[in-house]
């Protein structure tokens, strides 16, 4: 298995250099699953009927999606947990905090060690192309397979169990300094 990635030589149109041809990363297209599948994967995997599992599956969603907008952090078995949080501005004084200062809702995911693991151990494949589509080269990974850990703002290779040696950590990523992360 490999996860699939395009470079494409584009030119710039924003940023430091626009007008410039720089090759531009992007994950390959990927079919998105049939939910069906997925059950029908799991049934073959498990030995119990397709029908059980979604039955399952959509009462564990139901619980998770409960749970969650009670403020709780909900494992999702053999995936990682999720909660929900918000992005906000920051104010100095006591009566200038108002519900308008809440600028987006969040979903916030930590992947379990085990699908860190996974994606560490799994090579990447770069298809080099031109801007007209012609193939130039391929590429495999030889990376470090570091993962990004959004909670703690850190990259690292994924492997650290229950905690991480950053003790800082911006709670998933935020804005600037007006716009801080507020779970």
């Amino acid at each position: 298995m490999a996860i699939k990635v395009i470079a494409q030589r584009r030119v710039l149109k924003i940023g430091k250099n626009p007008g410039v041809k720089k090759f531009v990363m992007r994950p390959d297209l990927y079919i998105p699953m049939a939910e069906k599948k997925v059950f029908s994967e799991a049934a073959t995997h498990s030995g119990i009927s397709a029908g059980i599992i979604k039955a399952a599956w959509d009462a564990a969603g139901d619980v998770i999606r409960t749970w969650a907008t009670e403020g709780h952090s909900v494992p999702v078995p053999g995936l990682g947990t999720m909660r929900f949080g918000v992005r906000s501005k920051a104010v100095e004084e006591l009566e200038d905090v108002k519900t308008n200062l809440i600028t987006t809702r969040r979903i916030i995911f930590t992947p379990s060690v085990d699908v860190k693991d996974e994606l560490k151990n799994t090579s990447i494949q770069i298809t080099c192309i031109d801007e007209e589509g012609n193939v130039l080269k391929r590429v495999t990974s030889g990376d470090s397979g570091d993962i990004e850990d959004t909670e703690n703002g850190t990259t690292g290779n994924g492997s650290t169990g229950g905690g991480s040696s950053n003790t800082g950590g911006n709670n998933g990523g935020g804005g600037g300094d007006d716009e801080p992360d507020e779970n």
